[in-house]
């Protein structure tokens, strides 16, 4: 029956159904607590494996170390040790009793104020700390309390990562345990650093202050407190700015927890630091410029502290020469091979491996060094560049991006920056059209600020700052060296253009190892600066300097070297504010920067201030510079093999037309035809026609006559000679039976036919042609001769011997007592009578003879015998020979037959010999 029930029937005999109940909120919070629960739980196990694991490959706490801290070692090229740092007598300590009590507040009050309070960590500092961490990423922000500072410095490498902070928290407990807060804190004060090789608060107080510990007062104990931070940094002598500034948030901090009042502290900030100090003297460092930048690039390794240097024990490997630098030394700091006016005059040299930047020799001072970190001439000033800026802010770049050749012309004439101002020669003249290599040469400035303009302000100092040129402000004057520089950086850019055009980083220190025989490769890789076309051109133009331009007086012993001057100038105002005398040829700063292909050399000369003095340039006190290279160079070069700037494969070489940068013509004179360097591809293809000439000047003053003691008819004639490069001259001759025929075709302005026929008459023409394709260049010139006959020529003699006869006749008939002048008119009548022969052979006589006295008469008789026999070897044709002994034209036949020999090759080379040279280019 059920059976057949309906579903509704069937859900009503069901009865009421119950209600559904609701799901809790709190069991579903339950359970993610509970998996939170468990989360942390793992959290906390995994943790503490890993803590464990941790610290247990931490080095053990070492109480020996605690007490003996770790000299670094610093070794030369050669691996040999050249100095220990911080002997015995720069580490010395105290007892924390000796300490005075405004030092440790000092000290506790900046590093670790609540340092006897906490158990060796400070939980409240490390959850700040960590907030930074997170938000900035690990190692932004410490937490090191004086504890974790003594550990880290005497138990650990310098990297800033989590295993390493997790050890040293850790030793940091164990430290707290075994020590006492006082011997903390004595240990921390003795090993701390405090800049220039000083480390502990005893050898700090007499550094700076040349006080005992007991002697110092409030402001010398906040200066003293805020210098580990940055020892280099906040140096009170070098940046006593930075100083005071650290040493007045030092006294703020003081007053901030109670340890004085804030009139004490408004007392102490107002006295200026440089009141404070008082330099004990030093024995002179060997070696020390070069030192000083060691301990500079070791402090730029991350994770390194300034007191890690000296107290980590290191091994540091530098690329120190010592012999260059005890030469740099001998040169600066003596007067036996550069002359120095004053004691005032300071120098910085820096001497590299052109191709590594490996820095083998620094010249930071004249006098010796009297302690770490003095001022670096070579390293640390910052003095404008002068003009050995133009290859890297001008002439550098616009071969780079414009392909500019080294005979690009550039116009110097009157010129202007974008802002209106003039831009002037040194020499305040203009030289029109010049090349790129000339302006270079002679350190023109209007070409460079051209080229800038020309390749961009943006290129330019991308291109400077590829070479390690700090640029603060990118200015058009940098072209000219506006830009301030050290020497130091100055060999790093210098460098690369020597090196093919990949600059490395200036480097003293190749490498460091720690205690744990980790070590760190320091030696920088080069990059790509410039193409290879730009470093050749570059360092071709600047070979031109040091032997045609502003550095020819030097003289490098053996080696090819480029390398450019550069001077600054005063202005106006710099003048009065100075004193310098009206017309005093004063520069504030005389550089010279060259390089072999295997050592760089980047010299500075000039004063610390103007109020020490200025360079004359009329007494070549900008020579000093030159001097230094020159001297460093050659003895560092003594035994190399060095070779010449090789030309690459992108760089072609072509002779050029120079006022046109064109191909020259066949008209353009030797005198205007230079070689120069051009990226391949862009070299010039079209020719000249500058100096084309259609057609020849023509021949002008053609004279002919027969010469009877050779028995040849001589003919000479005149012709511009500016065009004797360009033409040659067709000679040819006629007599009275045959038309012209070609003798010879000759450069030279002068020809002798010899065995002329007698009695005959010749016609000489000589025509100008071009060189090219042998055709008429102007018009003909034409003389004409007429050789004497033989009858004649008897006649003649006879005529003269007759007179000779008549005269000595006349000289004995003389009466004694007639007067000399009666004797001479008789003469002269008795001569005019005998002396008349026919016209005709006159004429012929006086063209065919230059003698116009009579000959002996066995002089007549010989004469009359040579003619005689060149009678007989005379031809039936009648036609002159060319005269053998005059190597001018063909052998002894018919005009015209047979070709120019050797001796007229000869008589051309004669004559280009004799041409002048090519003008000599401007001096500076």
């Amino acid at each position: 029956m059920a059976e057949n029930l309906s579903r509704s029937q069937r859900k009503k005999s069901r009865g009421p159904e119950k209600p559904k109940k609701k799901t809790s909120g709190r069991g579903f919070f339950k359970k993610v607590f509970m998996v939170f629960l468990i989360l942390i739980m793992v959290g906390i196990i995994a943790g503490g494996i890993t803590a464990f694991a941790i610290i247990r490959d931490a080095p053990e706490l070492d109480h020996e170390q605690l007490t003996l801290s770790q000299n670094p070692e610093i070794l030369d090229m050669n691996d040999e040790i050249i100095t220990t740092l911080e002997t015995g007598e720069n580490r010395r300590s105290a007892d924390i009793e000796e300490v005075p009590p405004v030092m440790i507040d000092a000290v506790l009050a900046i590093e670790d104020a609540r340092f006897y309070d906490h158990f060796g960590i400070d939980v409240r500092r490390l959850g700040g700390a960590v907030v930074a961490n997170v938000r900035s990423g690990f190692g932004s922000e410490g937490a090191s309390t004086i504890t974790q500072q003594v550990v880290k410095n005497l138990f650990f490498d310098f990297d800033k990562t989590i295993t390493r902070k997790l050890q040293e928290q850790y030793l940091a407990l164990q430290l707290e345990q075994s020590y006492t807060k006082d011997q903390i804190l004595e240990m921390y004060l003795n090993a701390i650093y405090f800049s220039d090789g000083r480390y502990g608060i005893v050898e700090a107080s007499s550094y700076y202050f040349n006080k005992e510990l007991d002697e110092l007062e409030l402001e010398d104990a906040a200066l003293l407190a805020g210098i580990p931070q940055r020892p280099n940094a906040h140096n009170p002598y070098n940046n006593p700015d930075l100083a005071e500034n650290r040493r007045n948030i030092v006294l703020d901090r003081m007053a901030h927890y109670g340890k004085i009042t804030e009139e004490e502290a408004a007392e102490a900030k107002s006295i200026p630091v440089e009141e404070q100090l008082e330099r004990t003297e030093r024995e002179p460092n060997q070696f020390q410029s070069y030192i000083d930048q060691v301990l500079d690039e070791v402090e730029e390794i991350e994770g390194i502290e300034a007191s890690d240097i000296y107290t980590g024990g290191l091994k540091i490997y530098t690329n120190l020469d010592r012999d260059l630098q005890e030469h740099v030394e001998r040169v600066m700091q003596t007067d036996e091979f550069v002359q120095f006016p004053d004691e005032l005059m300071q120098a910085g040299v820096t001497l590299m491996d052109t191709d590594t930047g490996q820095v083998h020799a620094i010249g930071g001072m004249r006098e010796q060094a009297e302690g770490v970190r003095m001022w670096n001439w070579a390293t640390s000033p910052s003095r404008q560049a002068g003009s050995t800026s133009k290859p890297i802010f001008a002439y550098g770049p616009v071969i780079e991006h414009e392909q500019w050749s080294t005979g690009q012309i550039i116009e110097d004439e009157e010129y202007e920056y974008t802002t209106g101002d003039p831009v002037r020669n040194f020499t305040r003249t203009f030289r029109g059209d010049v090349t790129m290599r000339e302006a270079l040469r002679d350190s023109l400035n209007v070409p460079a600020v051209k080229a800038l303009h020309e390749v961009g302000l943006d290129s330019s100092e991308a291109f400077a700052e590829g070479l390690g040129i700090p640029v603060e402000t990118m200015v058009e004057s940098n072209a000219l060296g506006a830009n301030e520089v050290s020497s130091f950086e100055m060999a790093g850019a210098y460098g690369a253009f020597g090196n093919g055009g990949t600059y490395n980083d200036p480097h003293t220190v190749r490498a460091v190892e720690f205690p744990d025989g980790q070590v760190i490769d320091l030696a920088p890789e080069g990059t790509q600066a410039m193409e290879d076309y730009t470093a050749f051109m570059v360092s071709d133009m600047l070979k031109d300097v040091m032997t045609d331009g502003t550095a020819a007086r030097l003289q490098m012993n053996g080696f090819e070297a480029a390398g450019k001057t550069g001077s600054s100038n005063f202005d106006e105002g710099d003048r009065e504010r100075y004193g310098i005398p009206e017309g005093a040829n004063a520069i504030p700063d005389a550089w010279f920067v060259g390089y072999s292909t295997e050592l760089t050399a980047s010299v500075w000369t000039g004063y610390p201030s103007s109020n020490d003095g200025y360079i004359d340039r009329n007494n070549n006190e900008h020579h000093i510079s030159q001097d230094i290279f020159q001297e460093v160079m050659n003895y560092a070069h003594e035994g190399r093999d060095t070779a010449g700037f090789s030309q690459p494969d992108s760089v072609v070489e072509v002779d050029i037309e120079r006022a046109t940068g064109l191909l020259p013509s066949s008209f353009t004179p030797d005198s205007e035809i230079i070689s120069e360097y051009f990226v391949r591809g862009t070299e010039p293809g079209s020719v000249s026609d500058e100096f084309e000439m259609e057609e020849a000047s023509g021949i002008s003053g053609l004279s002919a006559s027969y010469n009877e003691s050779s028995n040849t008819i001589e003919a000479s004639w005149s012709f511009p000679e500016d065009e004797l490069e360009f033409f040659s001259f067709r000679i040819e001759v006629s007599d009275s039976e045959s038309d012209f025929s070609t003798v010879d075709t000759t450069k030279n302005t002068s020809y002798s036919f010899s065995n002329p026929a007698p009695g005959e008459t010749y016609t000489i023409r000589i025509t100008p042609v071009d060189d090219e394709d042998d055709s008429e260049a102007g018009d003909a010139a034409t003389a004409e001769v007429t050789v004497p006959e033989e009858d004649d020529e008897e006649e003649e003699e006879n005529n003269e011997a007759n007179n000779d006869e008549n005269n000595n006749e006349n000289n004995m008939n003389e009466n004694n007592e007639t007067n000399e002048e009666n004797d001479s008119n008789e003469n002269n009548e008795t001569n005019e009578n005998n002396e008349a022969p026919d016209e005709s052979v006159e004429e012929n006589n006086s063209a065919g003879n230059d003698n116009n006295t009579a000959p002996e008469t066995n002089n007549t008789e010989n004469e009359s015998e040579t003619n005689d026999e060149n009678e007989e070897s005379q031809t039936n044709e009648g036609t002159p020979a060319e005269n053998s002994n005059s190597n001018n034209g063909p052998p002894e036949d018919t005009p015209g037959e047979g070709d120019p020999g050797d001796g007229n090759e000869e008589e051309v080379s004669s004559q280009e010999a004799n041409e002048p040279d090519s003008p000599e280019s401007e001096d500076e």
